[in-house]
């Protein structure tokens, strides 16, 4: 049984606390310095198997023309507001060397020459595109080999170039391009420390003892930094995409401080009955533990569930998160009973000022028997829950139509890549990208790639510039290359429009569907549309049109893993439905903030901006399985409730009313988390943080105070109805009944309603 062997776990550690103390801090050790030796930094590689951008990108890397490595561009302009290129000698001298020490970059295969252009003098068409129609404004394209060839370093090569030019030239120096993409340190640092700061706040006046407070905390620092150094690892081996540290972070930091609280929390209740410290700790994960372990098996299968979705680096970014999720769990129940061991009875009391928060006359319903410590914070839930039990309809029907209203707006959702143009001004990237719109065109920042396969067809070159040209959303076509070994050519285009509009997917999707079609005819001749604006369009496309089977298989797994621990069939079907609203309504809030603006101010969104195309999927995958995490706490202590009394009614009083601190706790733990991480400056990470916080808090009020109540009141004794031929099929050893509490009572009838 698996609630036994927990018990044994537990109680060995918090036997022998310092082994596995010293142990957890050898593994830390090892794990960081296995980081350090055999580690890679993050990368982005938005691509996928199958797709046409794909495609493209295999018959550029045949040709060998250059484009399909990694660029950057260096947008300059004179610091001198009077001057222009054409009349500022200085200035042009100035951009000549910097072309020079540009190309001298490790691994810089050539850059354009805007300096050149200039010389040449003439008009627009003359300059290549390089240098703005006023002369103001100039850009050095910077082209790498492919990204595998590449490394963090050479970002930080062009960056401290950059630096030491802005000192020595009278030029302004902006940085961007893909290159800056791929390899950019994501968000973290600052936005893990506030999470954790707001946790240990609210861990403190929600147990009122500083030791309390900090054994949550200490536990998930020491499970985030062996998953982060396990992350790392794993980058040195793959490509890590640069979202996922910070998604690991978030999860891990979230699950990790709630997975501790709920076994802290069950720990202090046997305290109170006068269990010694290092029982107690075996009894808390023997019965806490288990919903532990089936949440975090939970949440780590919806997220490899990503592996439908058949784009790699979502399944690689899933993988890495996973492994920080099993490590939070894995350190619940072996380092937090050491831990608790080790405090002794010192968790039984409260510190002073805890004393003074947490005094509170007990309301009538508490029950005078129960010596648990949160028996009177408890009343004020059991009066809640009580009143909604009494009214189940109008509250039932209330929330629902409430959640429903808040998820109308995603049928107003766009998938897309907010680009740089999102960033703060702050960011050189943010700049570059102004400097190019101001003087090229907002298209100019996005540049599609058309590589084309000729076949023999002398003229379908020809014909492909002139209808690609002649297209309303393309602004300019660059002169063709063409490599004469294979004869395949490339043409850069430049779309009227910036990457993130939606007018610019629609000209990749009218290119491939008619233009190019219509170039090159029935021959044998092949065109396709690559670059980073069309890879990231074909991503979004995949995942919009595997979501459906991905949130088919999440919903199986997780109504199977539901039945298996309730053996029930309705309340893992209510489970379902009920998770399913509350992420919608998420999905809701963050259309209207993040596309229709409203509030974005307040995360310091400086313009509307697409969702980002593997965000929602992603979403779902974290989000079903963190409010399972809850799901499997709540329900495990009414199905407790239900066996001991048999009653349904008071099981859900109860049930909900003792879980009720603990889950809002938690709840309040991981939204200040999640929004901590709203307001960093690139706006995927904000999109993971407000939709991670916005789901956790409507799930564990709306959700679970209201709407599951109001819903297993209506149900009643038919909640825990199963079929008597499915219950034969079930495996027996459900996490939901209190196996170690029943040895020690003596409660051995328990209730079970079977159809017969």
């Amino acid at each position: 049984m698996l609630s036994k062997a927990l018990l044994r776990l537990g109680a060995s550690a918090a036997r022998h606390p310092w082994r596995a103390i010293a142990a957890w801090l050898i593994a830390a050790t090892l794990a960081v310095l296995a980081a350090v030796a055999f580690g890679g930094r993050t990368a982005d590689s938005m691509t996928a198997p199958g797709l046409d951008s794909q495609r493209a990108a295999e018959l550029i890397e045949r040709a060998g023309t250059g484009q399909e490595g990694m660029t950057a561009q260096v947008v300059v302009t004179p610091l001198d507001d009077g001057a222009t290129f054409f009349d500022h000698d200085g200035a042009r001298t100035a951009l000549t060397r910097l072309q020079t020490e540009v190309k001298r970059l490790p691994h810089v295969l050539g850059t354009s020459d805007p300096a050149g252009a200039l010389e040449a003098g003439g008009g627009t068409a003359v300059r290549g595109g390089l240098v703005s129609a006023d002369g103001r404004i100039a850009v050095v394209r910077v082209q790498y080999p492919d990204q595998s060839r590449l490394s963090a370093d050479d970002l930080d090569a062009l960056v401290e170039l950059g630096d030491r030019l802005r000192a020595e030239l009278p030029l302004r120096v902006e940085m961007g391009g893909n290159l800056f993409y791929a390899f950019s340190d994501p968000d973290g640092g600052v936005s893990e420390l506030i999470g954790l700061l707001a946790a240990a706040t609210i861990l403190f006046l929600a147990f009122g003892s500083l030791v309390a407070a900090a054994l949550p905390i200490g536990m998930a620092v020491f499970g985030l930094t062996v998953g982060v150094a396990t992350m790392t690892v794993l980058a040195g081996v793959t490509d890590v995409p640069a979202f996922a540290p910070v998604l690991g972070s978030m999860v891990g930091l979230g699950v990790g401080i709630d997975y501790a609280l709920f076994v802290l929390a069950r720990h202090r209740e046997y305290l109170a009955r006068g269990l010694d410290p290092r029982e107690a700790a075996g009894r808390a994960v023997a019965t806490a533990g288990r919903p532990v372990v089936f949440a975090g098996g939970t949440v780590v299968v919806s997220i490899l569930g990503l592996a439908v979705a058949n784009v790699p680096f979502m399944t690689v970014g899933g993988v890495a998160v996973s492994i920080v999720v099993l490590i939070m769990v894995l350190a619940s129940v072996t380092l937090l009973p050491a831990f608790l061991g080790a405090a002794g009875p010192r968790l039984a009391r409260a510190g002073r000022i805890g004393r003074a928060l947490q005094t509170r006359k007990p309301g009538r319903l508490a029950p005078r028997r129960d010596p648990s410590a949160g028996a009177a914070h408890a009343a004020g839930w059991r009066r809640w829950i009580g009143h909604v039990s009494r009214h189940p309809v109008p509250y039932a029907v209330g929330a629902a139509a409430l959640l429903l209203t808040a998820t109308l707006p995603v049928l107003g959702l766009r998938v897309g890549l907010p680009d740089d143009g999102s960033l703060p001004q702050s960011r050189t990237e943010r700049r570059a990208y102004d400097l190019v719109a101001e003087g090229f065109g907002p298209g100019t920042n996005g540049p599609l790639v058309i590589a084309a396969d000729p076949a023999g067809d002398a003229g379908v070159l020809d014909r492909l510039v002139t209808t690609v040209a002649a297209d309303p959303g393309i602004a300019s076509v660059a002169p063709t290359q063409i490599d004469r070994a294979t004869g395949i050519a490339t043409l850069v285009v430049f779309p009227t429009t910036s990457p993130q509009d939606k007018a610019t997917t629609d000209t990749i999707a009218r290119l491939r569907t008619d233009v190019l079609p219509k170039a090159i005819g029935h021959g044998p001749a092949r065109a396709h549309v690559g670059g980073a604006a069309a890879s990231l369009s074909d991503v979004g496309r995949r995942t919009s049109e595997r979501l459906p089977a991905f949130v088919a298989a999440v919903l199986a797994m997780s109504f199977l893993l539901l039945m298996l621990i309730f053996r029930s069939v309705l309340v893992p079907l209510k489970a379902v439905l009920l998770n399913l609203l509350s992420i919608g309504a998420a999905y809701g809030i963050m259309v209207a903030v993040f596309q229709w603006g409203w509030g974005g101010a307040l995360i310091g969104l400086e313009a509307t901006v697409p969702i980002v195309s593997f965000i929602p999927t992603f979403l779902f995958a974290i989000l079903f399985g963190l409010s399972m995490d809850y799901e499997v706490f709540l329900l495990s202590r009414v199905r407790e409730e239900y066996l001991r009394t048999g009653d349904n009614g008071t099981a859900i009083v109860e049930g909900v009313s003792r879980t009720a601190r603990i889950i809002t706790s938690a709840a309040l733990i991981m939204v200040a988390v999640f929004l901590s991480f709203a307001v960093a400056e690139d706006p995927s990470t904000k999109m993971f943080g407000l939709g991670l916080a916005t789901a956790i808090f409507i799930d564990a009020t709306v959700v679970r105070m209201v709407l599951v109540p109001a819903t297993m009141t209506l149900l009643g004794r038919t909640n825990w109805w199963l079929p008597k031929w499915l219950d034969r099929m079930l495996p027996r050893g459900p996490v939901g009944t209190d196996d170690t509490d029943a040895e020690s009572t003596g409660e051995a009838s328990r209730p079970r309603l079977v159809d017969r």
